[in-house]
């Protein structure tokens, strides 16, 4: 099942939820406030170089710093 992730129009909370195929097309309804105005949001990876390689972290556009080091 593909993992989707959503934003809340009424209080701003994001949150992740799992999705059957036959569900997809569905939206969900906000964990905090309970709002069914709720938006997919469009998902982003990023590709790292590994450990070994000599990379210290990943670009990350989320955070203030600019890297992350997820799996380290």
């Amino acid at each position: 099942m593909p993992l989707y992730e959503y934003a809340c129009e009424d209080c701003g909370t994001q949150f992740e939820r799992l999705v059957s195929l036959q569900d997809r097309d569905r939206d969900g309804v906000c964990p905090e406030c309970g709002s069914k105005d709720v938006r997919r949001l469009i998902s982003t990876f990023a590709i790292g170089k590994s450990i070994a390689s000599g990379s210290t972290g990943m670009s990350c556009p989320t955070c203030t710093t600019g890297t992350c080091n997820l799996g380290t």
